[in-house]
């Protein structure tokens, strides 16, 4: 697992997109700041035009563990993940978050929209040490199945062993909502263009929350292709 340090003061961003495999193990310092993206959904090729990234499309079987330690006070951390599967393709994400400082904030959206007969998983870990108070800790993980035959696990853990802290977590998994798409097509929206609509809302909140403005474009405009 590949490791590194983020010293005190300082700021880290990465987006990994169509990786078979992400292992990142980030130890944070005081007043430090962590915002990761992880996305594995098919692009438009102009993408390879603004960025150094080669694969358009997701690995059959892909793997990501993000690994975060904050070992400073006032630490912030993000992470936000998509997976959008077709096929037989399967996706398995890990978020392993501890606060082991107080005064500390982290939040996780998790985000999979499964189509055809593809598998999804995710494994959340949130721990908040003892002496970790004034932390500021959530999680939700939101899972849109297309298909009765595409299938989702979600694991959330919390082990909470400080009084004075704001945590919460959430999961949910479901189908596209049928009274949406009735109200939708009551008001001209024909079926399949109701359906890409609301898919695409599912997904963009979390593409929404890239700080580069160019590639969030791209990212965007890319899905709106694809739906």
């Amino acid at each position: 697992m590949n490791e590194i340090t983020i010293h005190s003061g300082e700021t880290f961003e990465r987006v990994f997109l169509n990786e078979p495999e992400v292992s990142l193990h980030v130890v944070q310092e005081p007043g430090s700041r962590v915002k990761i993206h992880v996305l594995n959904m098919p692009f438009d090729k102009s993408i390879n035009r603004y960025t150094d990234i080669s694969k358009q499309s997701c690995s059959s079987e892909a793997k990501n563990t993000i690994t975060i330690e904050q070992k400073g006070e006032n630490c912030s951390t993000e992470i936000y993940a998509l997976a959008f599967l077709h096929g037989n393709e399967s996706v398995t994400t890990e978020t392993h978050v501890k606060h082991a400082v107080g005064g500390g904030t982290s939040n996780q959206l998790i985000k999979f929209v499964l189509a055809d007969k593809s598998r999804g998983r995710f494994v959340g870990d949130l721990k908040i040490a003892q002496d970790a108070q004034k932390t500021e800790a959530h999680q939700t993980n939101r899972n849109l199945l297309l298909s009765e035959e595409a299938e989702m696990r979600t694991q959330p853990q919390l082990e909470i062993y400080a009084d004075d802290v704001k945590a919460t977590h959430g999961a949910s998994t479901g189908q596209l909502d049928e009274s949406a798409l009735f109200y939708m097509q009551q008001r001209g929206i024909d079926k399949q263009k109701a359906r890409q609509l609301l898919v695409g809302a599912f997904m963009k909140d979390v593409l929404a929350t890239i700080s580069d403005e160019k590639f969030k474009e791209k990212l965007i405009n890319s899905l709106d292709s694809d739906l």
